[in-house]
């Protein structure tokens, strides 16, 4: 399987184009169905507490970005930076992750997951009204997350995966 072979080989076009396919349709699926079951079922802006209030669960819309930033922003101003700035650059980054021969599997992984996330997230500020659904916070206490989704958990294994493939192309040249 092409997802095996994890180290710095190089994977061949018509493979890439599968792996980025099958990522982007898993995580866009998986974000977009959450989301769609978030929005008929949880309760609405209220958070429900489960496994020692380790876990919450419930309704949210963020028109900012990571926690919240950009709230405050005009709405056409939100709309510039988080709908068609985004949307750019995941268009350039889409064009990079097809075409540039040098990536690794892992790279490709990372950057593919990035781009499903993002794009996701894009889409829901396209036919939310500049919000995205948000509905899962995890914590100790008074110790948590910002309310997030499936998409920023995509996201945020990108840049670990991002920062590992860094991490093993150093070890490699060394």
């Amino acid at each position: 399987m092409v997802l095996m072979n994890v180290g710095n080989e190089k994977m061949k076009f018509w493979n890439r184009l599968v792996v980025i396919t099958s990522i982007a349709f898993l995580c866009v699926g998986c974000d977009q169905g959450t989301k769609t079951l978030a929005s008929n079922y949880l309760p609405k802006f209220y958070m429900d507490s489960y496994f020692y209030d380790i876990f919450r669960v419930g309704y949210a819309e963020n028109i900012g970005a990571f926690l919240g930033m950009g709230n405050s922003l005009a709405d056409e101003h939100r709309f510039l930076l988080f709908t068609v700035l985004v949307s750019l650059l995941l268009a350039a980054l889409f064009i990079y992750v097809v075409c540039a021969k040098n990536l690794d599997t892992l790279s490709i992984v990372a950057i593919t997951l990035l781009l499903s996330g993002g794009g996701s997230n894009v889409y829901d500020r396209i036919v939310n009204d500049g919000a995205v659904i948000d509905f899962l916070n995890i914590g100790f206490g008074n110790v948590r997350t910002g309310v997030f989704n499936v998409a920023d958990v995509a996201i945020m294994t990108a840049g670990l995966l991002l920062i590992l493939s860094n991490l093993k192309s150093r070890e490699s040249n060394q």
